[in-house]
């Protein structure tokens, strides 16, 4: 099948639950809906409760099963709060991770354990979840890894000697480039690592799709709206390549979907960047990556 868009999502298996982070907005609301229209189970695990929930409801009001959708605190920026998430799913199975929700280009600051924000949360806080729930996902047949990558990710370098920005001059943009290269990174390298074990992992970007991500501030804010309305897609057609990697019987282990056309339509395969398929840098990043977590008990459960 050349290309894909949400109606060629397939029905899943009942009692079929997945995790959608950042499931209140955007890309994560459109996965969330879709998903549970064809008959998952939909954990919305955000850091706002209160658009949480107001997100679940307009999906209720859209005619999906109250049953089908949960609400989950989840704040990426906090180590202890995905643990605590980690604990409240002990007793599910789980088919699905879709780690979804991000930063684009925010101002410099420090996740709660003093990780550059971007870096901590679009990285390290989903590397951390999944290790946490990766025993369940291997132990559910079927189960995958979505990881959202973005375009950016061809422009990024990984600062293995300084990913956090202890020195020099911060840069919103290089961060975030920073960060989707390490989700395409880690991506690949838990395909590799896990292969055989169970859980398939894949990566994907949304092209370019009308979200709230990166309108953070005023003149960025404005600047990114008015863009919207000239060249991007909208969010449900972003989810596309999200979907397929979730969810096409026929998707390959370690496998990243884009837009036919990078920015835009239907969901097919895309190759990654060179340094993306660098696959000593990638086994140095997981390395480091399980070095800074190691304070917050994260472990390797493919060691």
């Amino acid at each position: 099948m050349a290309g894909w868009t949400e109606e060629h999502v397939p029905h899943v298996t009942e009692g079929c639950l997945a995790v959608v982070t950042g499931a209140n907005t955007g890309l994560g609301l459109a996965t969330t809906r879709v998903l549970a229209q064809r008959g998952a189970t939909v954990v919305m695990a955000c850091r706002n409760q209160e658009k949480a929930g107001a997100a679940r409801r307009s999906l209720i009001d859209r005619g999906i099963a109250p049953a089908r959708l949960r609400t989950a605190s989840l704040d990426l920026a906090d180590q202890s709060s995905i643990t605590a998430l980690a604990e409240e799913l002990a007793d599910d199975r789980i088919d699905l991770l879709i780690n979804n929700a991000g930063l684009m280009a925010v101002p410099e600051s420090r996740t709660v354990d003093g990780f550059e924000t971007q870096f901590g949360v679009n990285h390290l806080g989903h590397m951390a979840l999944t290790l946490r729930l990766l025993p369940r996902l291997n132990a559910t047949p079927g189960a995958r890894v979505v990881t959202l990558t973005s375009m950016g990710h061809r422009l990024g370098r990984i600062r293995l000697d300084d990913p956090n920005f202890r020195r020099g001059r911060y840069n919103r943009w290089t961060a975030y480039f920073q960060s989707k290269l390490a989700n395409m990174l880690f991506a690949a390298e838990l395909a590799r690592r896990n292969a055989g074990r169970g859980a398939l992992s894949m990566a994907a970007h949304p092209g370019y799709a009308a979200t709230e991500l990166g309108k953070d501030t005023g003149m960025q804010a404005r600047a990114l709206s008015v863009f919207d309305k000239v060249a991007a897609q909208p969010a449900s057609a972003g989810a596309w390549p999200t979907l397929r990697a979730a969810t096409d019987p026929t998707a390959l282990n370690g496998t990243l979907y884009g837009p036919r056309r990078l920015v835009f339509g239907t969901a097919v395969p895309e190759t990654p960047s060179r340094t993306a398929l660098q696959e000593d840098l990638a086994v140095r990043l997981w390395d480091l990556s399980l070095h800074l977590l190691s304070p917050a008990k994260v472990t390797d459960p493919l060691a």
